[in-house]
């Protein structure tokens, strides 16, 4: 019997609020060549853009993600701006997204990574965004022409709060957490899309670069190598973190060094009690099922995903 033909994912709804607006994906223009970064957010993002950029780059330690890959969803800077900037791009372009796959318009030639992380550190790496956000990141989301919904505000006092009101609002304050894993879990079998996990970069860097390079059929020279992992290290991006940084760190009190922060994960082990941990353990499962649940919580050996169906 013939193999069943490829099912592909269709854009069925849009996205908007303080951050979104999914509709931009409908007027870019993809190329076959295209990479799209993809997660929920504080998952790893800037560190795939990192890899993926030193990759198609060569090693170069000048390439600077936060201008040469946009958060294309991002309703800042508008689409007349960002729109052109990305068509005039001559290199291999690697974009970012935050949205799920049913949000975005998505191509069978364009090659896509998804990267997951507990849903506790992402939270517990939000926190340190949103608090240390300035006046100029509120005006900008809040104030500028196309907001659609409520303003973002500042965060609750503690963590703690935080935490239990990003639970029990399915990620607010910015947008929906399990519906973002679930939808791109769900395509962890076309050839075109591949799953990686923070907790895999962080255990084996030089193994995922490997493995994000022959996914993305970029051949990697001797000479290059030790330039790529130089500057795909931590203590690297955090040195360098302007390059990184949306406008080098201008929406943040301590600049472009807060948001490369940590990089670590398990903080929340100090501060959470069992039963709190317990609690997104409980909504993991229920929202996910224990294949995707049990991936999300720690990755897989070797960054393998399980043939589970």
């Amino acid at each position: 019997m013939p193999a069943p033909a490829t099912v592909w994912p269709t854009r069925t709804r849009e996205m908007h609020n303080h951050h979104f607006d999914s509709t931009v994906w409908e007027d870019l223009v993809l190329r076959d060549d295209d990479v799209v970064i993809a997660t929920y957010a504080k998952s790893g993002t800037t560190w795939t853009q990192q890899i993926v950029g030193q990759l198609i780059f060569g090693g170069d330690p000048e390439v600077n993600v936060a201008e040469l890959s946009p958060w294309v969803d991002l309703r800042l800077p508008p689409r007349e701006v960002k729109l052109p900037a990305l068509e005039a791009q001559t290199h291999r372009r690697f974009l970012k997204t935050h949205l799920p796959v049913d949000a975005l318009v998505f191509s069978p030639k364009v090659k896509y990574l998804y990267v997951g992380r507990d849903g506790r550190d992402v939270l517990w790496s939000m926190w340190n965004h949103h608090r240390n956000a300035n006046a100029a990141w509120y005006a900008a989301l809040n104030d500028s022409p196309g907001r659609v919904g409520e303003p973002i505000l500042p965060p609750p006092a503690t963590i703690r709060e935080y935490y239990h009101d990003w639970l029990d609002r399915d990620g607010h304050p910015f947008w929906p957490f399990w519906e973002n894993v679930r939808t791109w879990w769900a395509l962890r079998q076309l050839p075109n899309v591949m799953l990686v996990h923070f907790a895999d970069m962080k255990a084996d860097m030089p193994g995922q670069i490997r493995r994000i390079a022959d996914f993305l059929e970029i051949e990697v020279s001797d000479e290059s190598w030790p330039a790529i992992l130089e500057h795909c290290s931590f203590d690297w991006m955090k040195a360098n973190a302007a390059k990184a940084a949306p406008l080098g760190g201008a929406f943040w009190d301590g600049g472009a060094g807060t948001f490369i922060n940590k990089g670590s994960n398990g903080r929340w082990r100090d501060v959470l009690t069992p039963a709190e941990s317990a609690k997104y353990e409980r909504l993991a499962l229920e929202n996910l099922g224990p294949d995707c649940a049990r991936w999300l919580a720690g990755g897989s050996l070797g960054g393998r995903v399980a043939d589970a169906a």
